[in-house]
C-alpha cells in the first residue's frame, strides 16, 4: 500500500472520529429533549471527560440536572461550564434557575439580573427569567417589584395564565386592587379553570366593593 493510500486513509479515521464526537454531542440534546434527562446527563459527562473546553456539552449537562431536579448538581456543574466561559448566558440563566429552587434568593437573582443584561431583548429565556425574579420578590415581599417583575413576564409571553395569576397576587399584595382584578380576569380569559385565579377574583371583587 501506497504512502498516499496510507494518507488517505488516516484522514478518513480522523473525519470519522469528528464525525462521530459530532453525532454524540447531537445525541445529547436529542436525548435531553426527548426526557431522558439521566442518558443525556451521562452522555454529555463523557464528552466533557473527553473535552473539558466542550462548552455545549455542560450546557446540557445542566439542562438535563435542572430538568431531573437535581439542583445542587446542576449548580455545581454550571460553575465548571463558567470557568470555560464565565458569561455564557445558557449557563448563566440556568446557574440562577439552580439556585431559584435551592433557595439562594439574592444569588439566583444577581444571576437573573446579569442574564438580563448580557442578552438585551434578545434572549429566549427572558419571560422564564422575569418571571423567576418576580416569584423571589413575592417570597422577599417585595410586592411592587414583583408586580414589575410579571408584568415585564406577562408582556414577552402573554398567553401564560399562571404568570397572569402572580401578577395579580403581586398587585392584590401592594393593594392595588383594580389592578389585580384586571390581571385575575386576563388569567381566566386564558385558562377559566385556573382556581388560583378564580379565588383571588373573588377576594379582590369583595374588596372593591
Amino acid at each position: 500500500m501506497t504512502k498516499k493510500v496510507y494518507a488517505i486513509l488516516f484522514l478518513a479515521v480522523l473525519a470519522a472520529g469528528t464525525l462521530s464526537a459530532q453525532a454524540q454531542r447531537a445525541d445529547a440534546l436529542a436525548l435531553y429533549r426527548s426526557g431522558n434527562y439521566a442518558q443525556a446527563g451521562e452522555t454529555c459527562r463523557q464528552e466533557i471527560s473527553e473535552n473539558p473546553n466542550n462548552l455545549d456539552s455542560y450546557v446540557v449537562l445542566v439542562w438535563s440536572l435542572l430538568a431531573d431536579r437535581k439542583y445542587s448538581d446542576a449548580d455545581m456543574w454550571a460553575d465548571r461550564g463558567r470557568a470555560v466561559a464565565k458569561y455564557d448566558p445558557r449557563l448563566v440563566e440556568s446557574q440562577g434557575e439552580a439556585k431559584f429552587y435551592l433557595g439562594q434568593n439574592n444569588a439566583a437573582l444577581a444571576l437573573f439580573q446579569e442574564y438580563v443584561s448580557l442578552v438585551t431583548a434578545s434572549g429566549s429565556r427572558l419571560g422564564e427569567v422575569y418571571y423567576y425574579m418576580g416569584e423571589i420578590y413575592i417570597r422577599q415581599t417585595k410586592y411592587n417589584h414583583a408586580d414589575i417583575a410579571f408584568s415585564t413576564a406577562c408582556t414577552f409571553e402573554p398567553q401564560r395564565d399562571y404568570w397572569w395569576t402572580r401578577l395579580g397576587y403581586a398587585k392584590e399584595m401592594a393593594q392595588d386592587y383594580r389592578g389585580a382584578a384586571t390581571a385575575y380576569e386576563k388569567a381566566l380569559s386564558i385558562n377559566p379553570q385556573r382556581t388560583e385565579a378564580k379565588n383571588g377574583q373573588t377576594r379582590v371583587t369583595a374588596r372593591l366593593q
